[in-house]
C-alpha cells in the first residue's frame, strides 16, 4: 500500500464523517420539520419519526455481516448510493397526494443505509488510519459530524424555509411541498457527489479485505456469544435503569421542541418561520451544544467521570424548565433564542456522561460489540417514549406536556446518584505523564 493513501486522511475522514452524520440528522430532525410543515399532527409527527430510530436499535445484529461480506470501502460506497437514491425518492414524493407513505418509505431505506454506513465508516477508520492518525484525527470527525447536523438542522431548513415563503410558485397551497421537494433534491446531488468522490478518493489498506474461512454460522455463533456475556455484566438492573431513563425527558421533548415553536398560537405554539426555527436549532443552538459538549470533556479529564457525572445530568434535565416558561409566557424571539441555546448546551455537556457511562460499561473483553450494544439500548430508550411524546402532548397541551417531561427527568437524575456509588473515581480523568 502507498504511503500516500496513509498521510492524506484529510482528503477523505472529514467528508466521510460528514456523510455519516447528514443522513441521521435528515432522519431524526429534518422530518420532524417537515412533516409538521406539511400538516401532520403532532401524534403523527411522533410515532412516525420515532419508529425510524428503529435501525440504530438493531443496528449489532447485523454489523458481523457487514465485517464478513465484502469490504468496508463497498459498504461505505454502496450505502452513500442508497443513501443518495433515498433522498431523491423523499424528493420526488413530497408534492404527491401520497406523499406520507411514500416518504416514508425512503426513509425507512435512508435509516437502514445510514445505520449500515455508520458500521462501515467506523470500522475503515480504524483500517485505513494508523493508530497515532485515529486519535489525531478523533476530534476532526466528530467536528465534522457535528458539521453536518449544523447543516442539516440548520442550512437546510433555512433554505427550506426560504423558498416556503419565496415567490418560486405563484401557487402558495404548493410552495411548502415543492420547498420542500427541492431541499431534499438538493441533498440527493450532494450525496451523488460525496459518492462519487469517496469512489476515486477513499483508500484501499491491505487489511480492508473480505474476510475469509469464516462463515455466517460461525460469525453468528460467535456473536450470540459475544451478545450473551453482555448480559452477564455487574449491576445489569441499574445498568439499564440508567440507559434507558437518562433521556427519558429528552426522547420525548426532542420530538415535539420544533413542532412547538411552529405551531400557531391557537394550538399553543409560537408560530416562528420555518427559517426561524432552522437558525435557531441549527446554527446557535448547535454551536451551543458544541461548546457544552466540549466544556463536558475538559472538566472529566481534570476531575474525572464520578464527579461530574450528578452535574451532567441536571445539566441535560433541569432546561427542560425553561420550555415551561416558553409556552406559558410566549416570549419574544429573542428569548427563545437564549432558551434554547441554554438548553442546547445543558444537553452537550450532560450527553458526556451518557457517552461515557457507554465507554465504562463496555470495559472488558468484547469491547466493541459492547459498546454497540450499548448504543442500540440508548436508542431504544429514544425511540419508544418518543413515539407516544406526540399524543401525550396533543391530550395535554404544550405546558402541561412539558411540565410532564420534567417530570420524566426525575429517573434519569436519580439512575445517575445510583451509578455515581459504582464507578471508580479515576475513570475518565487524564493521566498526568
Amino acid at each position: 500500500m502507498k504511503t500516500e493513501k496513509r498521510t492524506n486522511a484529510w482528503g477523505w475522514v472529514p467528508t466521510l464523517y460528514f456523510a455519516e452524520g447528514l443522513p441521521y440528522v435528515a432522519v431524526m430532525t429534518v422530518a420532524v420539520i417537515m412533516y409538521k410543515r406539511l400538516g401532520l399532527s403532532n401524534t403523527e409527527i411522533a410515532l412516525y419519526t420515532s419508529w425510524l430510530y428503529l435501525p440504530w436499535v438493531i443496528k449489532p445484529f447485523w454489523s458481523p455481516f457487514v465485517d464478513l461480506l465484502k469490504t468496508k470501502r463497498w459498504w461505505i460506497v454502496s450505502m452513500q448510493l442508497l443513501i443518495g437514491a433515498g433522498f431523491a425518492g423523499i424528493a420526488f414524493f413530497i408534492p404527491t397526494d401520497y406523499y406520507l407513505q411514500l416518504t416514508l418509505a425512503f426513509f425507512w431505506l435512508l435509516a437502514f443505509s445510514s445505520a449500515t454506513h455508520d458500521i462501515a465508516a467506523d470500522g475503515f477508520y480504524m483500517l485505513g488510519l494508523t493508530s497515532g492518525e485515529q486519535s489525531f484525527f478523533v476530534g476532526i470527525r466528530n467536528t465534522f459530524y457535528r458539521l453536518a447536523n449544523i447543516f442539516g438542522q440548520g442550512i437546510l431548513v433555512m433554505f427550506a424555509g426560504w423558498f416556503e415563503t419565496g415567490p418560486l410558485l405563484a401557487d402558495t397551497s404548493l410552495r411548502i411541498p415543492m420547498a420542500w421537494s427541492i431541499t431534499f433534491y438538493l441533498l440527493t446531488a450532494i450525496f451523488i457527489g460525496l459518492t462519487v468522490y469517496h469512489q476515486f478518493i477513499l483508500p484501499r489498506p491491505d487489511s480492508d479485505a473480505k474476510r475469509t474461512g469464516v462463515t455466517a454460522g460461525k460469525l453468528l455463533e460467535d456473536f450470540f456469544r459475544t451478545f450473551t456475556s453482555f448480559f452477564k455484566k455487574k449491576n445489569l438492573g441499574l445498568m439499564f435503569f440508567f440507559l434507558l431513563t437518562y433521556r427519558l425527558g429528552e426522547s420525548q421533548l426532542v420530538k415535539i421542541a420544533s413542532p412547538f415553536l411552529l405551531d400557531s398560537p391557537e394550538a399553543g405554539g409560537l408560530e416562528l418561520s420555518t427559517a426561524t426555527v432552522g437558525m435557531i436549532y441549527g446554527t446557535i443552538g448547535v454551536i451551543a451544544l458544541l461548546l457544552g459538549g466540549i466544556l463536558g470533556g475538559i472538566v472529566v479529564s481534570r476531575h474525572g467521570f464520578k464527579r461530574w457525572i450528578l452535574p451532567m445530568a441536571l445539566a441535560i434535565n433541569l432546561p427542560d424548565l425553561l420550555y415551561v416558561y416558553l409556552s406559558a409566557a410566549m416570549p419574544d424571539t429573542w428569548l427563545v433564542i437564549m432558551s434554547v441555546a441554554i438548553e442546547q448546551f445543558g444537553y452537550g455537556f450532560g450527553f458526556t456522561a451518557y457517552t461515557l457511562y457507554l465507554i465504562y460499561i463496555a470495559e472488558g473483553e468484547h469491547k466493541t460489540a459492547h459498546y454497540a450494544i450499548g448504543t442500540g439500548f440508548m436508542a431504544m430508550g429514544m425511540m419508544l417514549p418518543g413515539m407516544i411524546a406526540g399524543w401525550i402532548q396533543e391530550n395535554i397541551g404544550y405546558t402541561n406536556f412539558f411540565i410532564w417531561v420534567c417530570f420524566c427527568t426525575l429517573p434519569g437524575i436519580i439512575a445517575s446518584l445510583l451509578v455515581r456509588n459504582k464507578i471508580a473515581p479515576d475513570f475518565g480523568k487524564k493521566i498526568k505523564s
